[in-house]
């Protein structure tokens, strides 16, 4: 069971503030067709998420997203082109970037540097990963909705593909780091992201899509002469969707859906525990 972390009050009386998560913990994110629950070990690995709009790719990032929030073992850095579909998870992120290709990509070369010095550390001392209740080094969450409005909308062609090389750099060598990538868009094509940074990303979840090649672009070619497309999934049914894993088998999932009031008292209880907690060692006691 998870610890419950207290914090002290000024006449020293100590006020649990209830159970917190861990990055290294699988990530809840819906049921499956028979009811059953569908949890994702996101450490060491990176989740892209396709669908058409109102398919409830938001609804999938938002879980992601509260899980890592809730996580004091992970911190976070958002990028929104709309600012409000992450934008309730911005007191608990070390960063948050709206519509500008700029600020993106200087978010991204800072992560670079910092992951290329973890590498250092790491090799320095003989290890090959980041491990739970690491010293030095805490995972980041690297959650990206609107893809498609920093890699093709605005900005200049060179900056636009700066953009694409330095996430696809993060998602090809930032898992034993301890950087988690999950972005969404609606339809991952090669214009959008480059095959060579689709294919990085070993889950991939497919919301509704219109035809069976947009499909197949989010889950891998061929996906849908095997029976395996979302452009079967019900217009009427959003947040269902198919999630595939490296060398998996796709299968059909509901979202888990968090409403703004609910996705808004999580983070301020997030933030809360960040801002009390996080920033002052606290004693662990078990729950």
């Amino acid at each position: 069971m998870s610890p419950v972390l207290v914090a002290t009050t000024p006449d020293d009386t100590a006020v649990p503030l209830g159970p917190t998560l861990s990055i290294f913990d699988p990530v809840y994110i819906g049921i499956d067709e028979f009811g059953h629950p569908v949890t994702v070990p996101l450490i060491y690995r990176n989740l892209l998420i396709g669908g058409e709009p109102g398919s409830g790719k938001s609804a999938l990032l938002n879980a992601v997203v509260a899980h890592a929030a809730l996580s004091l073992d992970c911190r976070l850095c958002l990028l929104d082109a709309k600012r409000v579909e992450l934008g309730q998870w911005r007191r608990c992120a070390d960063a948050f970037v709206g519509p500008s290709l700029p600020d993106a990509l200087a978010l991204l070369s800072r992560l670079q540097i910092m992951m290329d010095r973890r590498y250092d550390y790491l090799e320095e001392c003989e290890r090959r990963k980041v491990v739970p209740d690491d010293r030095y080094i805490t995972p980041y969450l690297i959650a990206l909705d609107e893809f498609a409005y920093y890699s093709a909308t605005v900005g200049k062609k060179a900056q636009r593909e700066e953009f694409s090389e330095l996430l696809r750099d993060l998602v090809a060598r930032g898992r034993a780091a301890g950087i988690i990538v999950v972005a969404a868009t609606q339809r991952p094509s090669s214009d959008i992201i480059p095959t060579s940074l689709r294919d990085l990303f070993a889950w991939r979840f497919a919301g509704r899509c219109t035809t069976d090649s947009s499909s197949d672009i989010v889950l891998g070619h061929g996906k849908a002469q095997q029976g395996w497309t979302a452009n079967t999934i019900s217009p009427t049914n959003p947040g269902a969707g198919l999630l595939i894993a490296e060398g998996g088998t796709p299968q059909l999932v509901k979202v888990a859906y968090l409403d703004d009031a609910t996705c808004a008292a999580i983070a301020r209880y997030a933030a809360t525990l960040r801002n009390t907690v996080a920033s002052k060692p606290q004693p662990r006691v078990a729950a």
